[in-house]
């Protein structure tokens, strides 16, 4: 089986996030309205948007794997679609509470801003590889940044903001990994040996962006062993944590 350039990423993001020495909130409050994150989540001189503001929700980028027994990730589309679903109805059901406009793309814009969507991933993941890296060491943190959450698109999101009069995009992509049944039978065999094997894990990353800018104004990640996409519940629990300490507005 050959394994992919994303296979490869993913397979690092594995190991980074086992690594990562986090307890996270299974109870996590959705109100839009709630106190901004810490400055660590924001870039300067952002803290709250306002009520005039128009905020763009981009397709959620999602995908689903099997873990099998020696480690290879195999896409499931059926999950993947049960997972987009159950993902879209949680960010509706917030967007019920939310005190700004929000807007969405048509499925011919959708296609056409595509690439946008594959960009804003690569971006997450540098961001959530160096400036989260203090939680990791700090190895891999950029010193040009100065802890700062000083990312952008440049003028690439602009033609989103010209198509949807939209001021900002939330991005979301998440991956998510569950153990094959032959893969839980390993781990269990296995622990009964006092080795230990892990099942899946979940990444997302989440950001909000000025899209005349193209700053990346507020950024948030999951990395961790737990959650599960494909049933509505535990979906709207990831969204939620995904999400938590999502800008106010003032």
């Amino acid at each position: 089986m050959t394994i992919n350039r994303f296979e490869r990423t993913l397979a690092v993001l594995v190991v980074i996030a086992i690594a990562l020495p986090q307890a996270v909130s299974a109870q996590i409050a959705a109100a839009p309205s709630r106190p901004a994150a810490t400055s660590k989540h924001l870039a300067p001189g952002f803290s709250s948007l306002r009520v005039d503001d128009r905020v763009l929700l981009m397709p959620i980028d999602v995908e689903l794997f099997s873990l099998g027994m020696g480690g290879l990730q195999e896409p499931r589309a059926d999950w993947t679609a049960r997972a987009q679903q159950n993902m879209s109805q949680a960010i509706q059901a917030r967007k019920k509470a939310a005190r700004v406009a929000v807007v969405g793309l048509g499925t011919d814009q959708a296609d056409e801003f595509g690439e946008l969507v594959g960009l804003h991933a690569a971006v997450a993941q540098s961001i959530a590889l160096h400036h989260f890296s203090d939680e990791m060491g700090g190895i891999w943190a950029l010193p040009t940044k100065e802890g700062r959450l000083d990312w952008s698109f440049g003028d690439a999101m602009r033609p989103l903001q010209a198509a949807t009069g939209a001021r900002y995009a939330l991005f979301v992509w998440v991956r998510d990994s569950y153990a094959s049944p032959e893969r839980v039978a390993a781990m269990i065999a296995l622990a009964a040996l006092g080795v230990g094997i892990s099942g899946g894990v979940q990444v997302g990353y989440a950001s909000l962006v000025d899209l005349d800018s193209g700053k990346v104004l507020w950024f948030n990640r999951l990395a961790r062993g737990y959650g599960d996409l494909r049933d509505p519940g535990p979906a709207r629990e990831s969204i939620d944590a995904l999400l938590s300490g999502f800008p106010g507005v003032q």
